[in-house]
This record gives structure tokens, C-alpha cells and sequence, in this order.
């Protein structure tokens, strides 16, 4: 999931980089700080290049609250594409007038654009906002902080986690279903032994767990058959009264 991060970077093993190897992972941190990220002065980075001490994982520790990483040292994927985004920042601001020409590979021109939203603000996300804004470390964190709030399962796209996000946002978010979840729905107690199931799962916890889903099914037909009502009554009040213009009538031929 880091490859084509790393070869941006000109790491020299893009493709075999395992953050789960220990040893490939402290290699991997000291190659970062000391080619691409250079927070510590070099006489500072004594400590972290120790990665046969066993003291290694409290100087690592302190080197992500010194570069402000909002992971942990167990979250392992996270802080490595993190600071793998910060490198990318940093060399793309050491090398500026390199990458200020570069052009996005143009896409095919009859592709028709999509109807998301998310996709085409302001003309082309995945243009504008990918290219400047999904690599930045803030934007990862801003975008996880998120997701876990609100309970989002993770993603190794940012911008799929941002659409989940916005489309939980809009369907249980807005004060249209706040307030229907709001609304306290009162019922009558089911005896589930006098509904027959008509199956049997051969254990009793199941059948009467596929009983409740029976239940909850039926009355979910039952809404949606009366919003069918609803719409047909509405369609009736539009033409079931039609106006005739008895001018235009006549008798014989």
C-alpha cells in the first residue's frame, strides 16, 4: 500500500518495504529522517539510528511527538503513511521549480464526468484536491480523526473514507433524520411463540432471531406501502378531475 509513495522517494525497495518487519521498519525510519524529513540536526540522530538498542522504541516514540504524528506507535500502517506523507511534502518543497510543471496523465477526453459531488468539486477532485491535498498529512488525520468518530471503517483511500463520510452526513446527520430519529416510535408487545415461522433452523436462538427479522421485514413493507398510497392518491389528485372545453364538442358529423 506504500509503493508508489516509496518510489517517489526513490526508496530503494518500493515493492518489498514490510512496515511489519521490525527491522525493515527502524531501517526504514532512519532512511526517512536522515534523506527526507531532516527534523533532527544530524549530530541528533544518534539514537535513532541505534535500532539494535532496546531502548529504540521510546526514541521512536519521541521522534513522531517531535515531528507532531497523530498516531501511535501500534498503529504501524497509519504512522507509516503519514510520515511517508509528510516526506512527500517536504520533498516537493525542496524541489518546487522541478514539480510545478508537472501535469496530471489526462484521462480519457469522452469520459463522461461524474455525478458525484464529491468528485467534481471544483471541476475535478481527484485533479485539484488528490494532487494537493490528499498526501498532506493534516488532511490523513483530519480524514481519520473523522472516520473514527464517527465509527467508519477504515480505508487505504482517503477519499473513499471522505465519501463514506459524507454520505453517512447526509443520511443520518441532517435535521431532517435527526428528527425522524428523534420521533419515538410506540408499540404493542409481540409474543413471538404465536408467529410461525415455517422453518426451522434446528437451533431455538435462530428461529426466534428470524422471527424478529420477519417482523421487522413485514413492517418495513408496511411503510413502503404506504408511501406506494401516499404517491398514488397524490398522482389521483392531479388526474381524476380532468377539465373539458365543450366548445370543441359535436353532435352528428
Amino acid at each position: 500500500m506504500f509503493r508508489r509513495k516509496l518510489a517517489a522517494l526513490d526508496y530503494h525497495n518500493p515493492s518489498g518495504f514490510d512496515c511489519k518487519n521490525e527491522t525493515d521498519f527502524r531501517n526504514f525510519i532512519v532512511w526517512l529522517e536522515d534523506q527526507k524529513i531532516r527534523h533532527y540536526k544530524i549530530e541528533d540522530r544518534g539514537n535513532l539510528r541505534n535500532i539494535h538498542s532496546a531502548e529504540w522504541p521510546n526514541y521512536f516514540e519521541k521522534y513522531m511527538q517531535d515531528v507532531n504524528c497523530p498516531f501511535t506507535a501500534q498503529e504501524r500502517q497509519e504512522t507509516v503513511d503519514w510520515l511517508l506523507g509528510l516526506a512527500v511534502r517536504f520533498e516537493y518543497g525542496d524541489n518546487a521549480d522541478k514539480y510545478k510543471h508537472c501535469v496530471p496523465q489526462a484521462g480519457d477526453a469522452n469520459t463522461v464526468k461524474s455525478s458525484d459531488p464529491l468528485i467534481n468539486l471544483d471541476g475535478n477532485l481527484r485533479g485539484e484536491l488528490y494532487k494537493h491535498q490528499v498526501n498532506n498529512p493534516d488532511f490523513k488525520a483530519g480524514v481519520l480523526a473523522l472516520a473514527n468518530l464517527l465509527q467508519i471503517q477504515r480505508h487505504d483511500d482517503y477519499l473513499i473514507m471522505l465519501k463514506a463520510i459524507r454520505i453517512l452526513v447526509q443520511e443520518r446527520l441532517t435535521q431532517e433524520a435527526i428528527s425522524k430519529a428523534s420521533q419515538s416510535k410506540e408499540g404493542l408487545p409481540v409474543s413471538l411463540d404465536t408467529h410461525i415461522l415455517g422453518f426451522d433452523t434446528g437451533d431455538a436462538t435462530l428461529n426466534e432471531a428470524a422471527k424478529i427479522l420477519r417482523l421487522l421485514h413485514v413492517e418495513e413493507l408496511r411503510d413502503l406501502q404506504t408511501k406506494i398510497n401516499e404517491a398514488i392518491v397524490a398522482v389521483q389528485a392531479i388526474i381524476a378531475d380532468p377539465k373539458t372545453d365543450h366548445r370543441l364538442g359535436k353532435v352528428g358529423r
